[in-house]
């Protein structure tokens, strides 16, 4: 296949500015409208042969490989990151005449697991993550939850993924939100903030976009669908919300912020889904990891089989392809 050259977007952070109240207020969503247009987005666009192959390649620089288990081992951890450092199986590369250096966008994983991935990365430029604040349901004294995150950030990692209070989005209380968001982005120092708003804990898509503006307003530098731990996790109609709460944020501002949906992405198909989406509604600059991220364990293995479908003609074992 014919390589490209890598799409190349500085990461800026996003500084934030004060609440503006009547611009949350102001905010209305269009279920319907939302709902067809993405309902038509699978059959209306689609890339076969090696174009697929090449979004398939992009989709896995933009993985946040995960591990949020509560009998993670510093083992298991090592292994993941074995496979964050080459993803995709070195002779699968030379049959699709890649050349280019190709990892996951992060490794992510609990507080206490962050010094063994950070050991276990060192050198090879991907970024640790860390959940904090008290994942997934956030709900611990503001002054441990913020503890937690110093205590990541001290271990080495690079990006911290929190979790709203989901109380403040479901009562309206925009300003206790966007507190409790920037005192988070505070505590982060230099490592990068993704606000995750667990989605499917909201009652309502105009309630995701308020809350998406809230959190980007607070200086989030992310912000993500849901922890996966939810009965509903990332959904098209959900991302399509945020996505257009990320755009125009970016329009009254000039910051781009990034967009991470995760939960329930485990096919090679559905990466290309999100792909597409934002590339229509975002621009090329977010097919890049430091823009777009997947919170995903399983969707790796499955995109490795389907390009080993391509190289082949043949679809092989889930047991080919393991995740660490």
């Amino acid at each position: 296949m014919t390589t490209t050259e890598p799409i190349t977007e500085p990461s800026l952070r996003n500084p934030g500015l004060p609440l503006a109240i009547e611009w949350v207020r102001q905010v209305r969503v269009n279920k319907s409208a939302a709902l067809r247009r993405v309902a038509a987005l699978p059959g209306r666009r689609t890339v076969k042969g090696p174009y697929q192959a090449a979004w398939l390649l992009r989709a896995i620089t933009c993985i946040d490989l995960t591990t949020l288990s509560g009998d993670d081992t510093p083992g298991r951890v090592r292994r993941l990151c074995v496979k964050a450092r080459q993803p995709v199986r070195q002779d699968l590369l030379m049959a699709l005449d890649f050349d280019l250096p190709i990892t996951v966008g992060a490794v992510c994983v609990y507080p206490t697991m962050v010094g063994h991935a950070v050991k276990a990365l060192s050198g090879s430029g991907i970024p640790v993550a860390s959940v904090a604040t008290g994942f997934p349901a956030g709900l611990m004294p503001m002054r441990l939850r913020l503890e937690e995150i110093r205590y990541a950030v001290g271990e080495g990692a690079d990006e911290i993924d929190i979790v709203i209070t989901r109380e403040h989005a479901l009562t309206g209380n925009w300003q206790a939100l966007y507190d409790e968001v920037a005192a988070c982005r505070e505590a982060c120092g230099e490592a990068h903030l993704k606000a995750i708003l667990a989605t499917g804990e909201l009652a309502t898509l105009k309630q995701v976009y308020q809350a998406s503006l809230v959190c980007m307003m607070a200086g989030a530098d992310f912000v993500k669908t849901s922890t996966g731990k939810e009965v509903v996790n990332a959904t098209l109609p959900v991302s399509l919300v945020m996505a257009r709460a990320v755009r125009e944020y970016l329009e009254r501002t000039g910051v781009r912020v990034g967009f991470k949906p995760a939960g329930g992405i485990r096919t090679a198909k559905d990466s290309l889904n999100w792909l597409i989406l934002m590339n229509e509604e975002l621009g090329r600059e977010w097919l890049t990891p430091e823009l777009f991220r997947f919170g995903a364990s399983a969707l790796l293995g499955d995109i490795e089989r389907q390009l080993e479908h391509f190289v082949t003609g043949r679809y092989s074992a889930h047991y080919r392809h393991p995740l660490a």
